[in-house]
């Protein structure tokens, strides 16, 4: 069996980033992912100016296609509001690998189905060994599963549907565009031109509150393929669907020497639902308890894509209905 000091879980943007600052600490970390890099990841994949100054991104360095916006374009249930701002958009399919390989880790493709503890350390299905242990393995994390197995388990009302479809576009709009509200969606559908003529579109909304009302999300869908088609002329295929949650202050991201980040410790904004920035810091803060024995809080990891004012907790309230704990005020 194989030791090493500290094995990550996942090999997205919360796991590659924990690797890197534990890289950089002199760590022997090893990365597990059951799948192979570059891999298809759905993701609006908006990233904003917080996660540049986090990861230290340098625009110019970066190999694959990078798009900004200057302005976000805000419907909400018919008005429109045009936002002044500096955002970005990247591919995950692009953004992954590369975070992965910047980050220096060992990574090895590998599915993980068994963790136990083992005289202080965690046994990982007979073949690694380590002391400390990070799940950055998205919702369904095998971390998650089964070292927090007695946690509170997350709020259903905090969980999302979300359907989503990215392709390869002649886009003449060079603006996000986000639609709130739209026929009493729980949530909202976006449009996100990236670089280099691709586009990502999808629809998300809050599935507790979706099946109380007897709706489903592809009526959304729909909806927003007839918008896109008659605003922009486009048409869309077939989308994917997956699901995640939302923010709960509350609940142990640490138990032991077991760290939850990103998607598996549920870190999406409550606003606007965005998971890359919450699982980057996440990912960085759990390396830094492992490297300093400080604390694992994610104080500094924010639960608001807007600020986490007045605008922000309206969204929150309007999506969540103020479930699980909210925005601290």
């Amino acid at each position: 069996m194989r030791s090493v000091d500290v094995i990550v879980v996942g090999g997205g943007p919360a796991g590659s980033a924990a690797a890197q600052r534990l890289k950089a600490a002199g760590a022997n970390v090893l990365l597990l992912d059951k799948d192979r890099f570059p891999r298809h990841k759905l993701c609006a994949g908006w990233i904003t100016p917080q996660v540049l100054r986090d990861l230290q991104f340098e625009v110019s360095a970066y190999p694959h296609g990078f798009l900004s916006f200057r302005r976000l374009h805000f419907h909400i249930k018919g008005p429109r509001l045009a936002v002044p701002c500096v955002q970005h958009s990247i591919r995950r399919f692009e953004f992954d690998a590369w975070l992965l390989e910047r980050s220096g880790a060992e990574f090895v493709q590998h599915r993980v189905r068994d963790i136990r503890t083992d005289a202080g350390n965690y046994a990982i299905d007979g073949l690694f060994r380590c002391r400390y242990l990070i799940g950055a393995g998205g919702t369904s994390c095998p971390v998650r599963r089964v070292l927090f197995d007695h946690a509170p388990p997350r709020a259903r009302a905090l969980q999302t549907a979300t359907l989503e479809l990215e392709f390869p576009c002649d886009w003449q709009d060079a603006d996000c565009h986000l639609w709130f509200f739209e026929h009493g969606l729980p949530g909202y559908s976006w449009y996100v031109p990236k670089a280099s003529g691709w586009l990502n579109v999808g629809v998300g909304g809050m599935a507790v509150r979706l099946k109380q009302r007897g709706e489903n999300i592809r009526e959304h869908w729909s909806h927003l393929a007839g918008k896109l088609q008659r605003q922009f002329g486009i048409n869309l295929g077939e989308p994917t669907g997956y699901s995640y949650y939302v923010r709960d202050f509350g609940g142990p991201m640490r138990i032991g020497n077991a760290y939850l980040t990103g998607d598996s410790a549920g870190l999406a904004t409550r606003d606007l639902c965005e998971g890359i920035g919450p699982a980057i810091r996440s990912g960085q803060q759990a390396a830094e308890a492992i490297v300093t024995g400080s604390d694992y809080t994610l104080e500094g990891t924010t639960g608001a894509s807007l600020g986490g004012g007045l605008i922000s907790r309206c969204a929150d309230w309007a999506f969540t209905r103020g479930a699980g704990r909210a925005i601290p005020p």
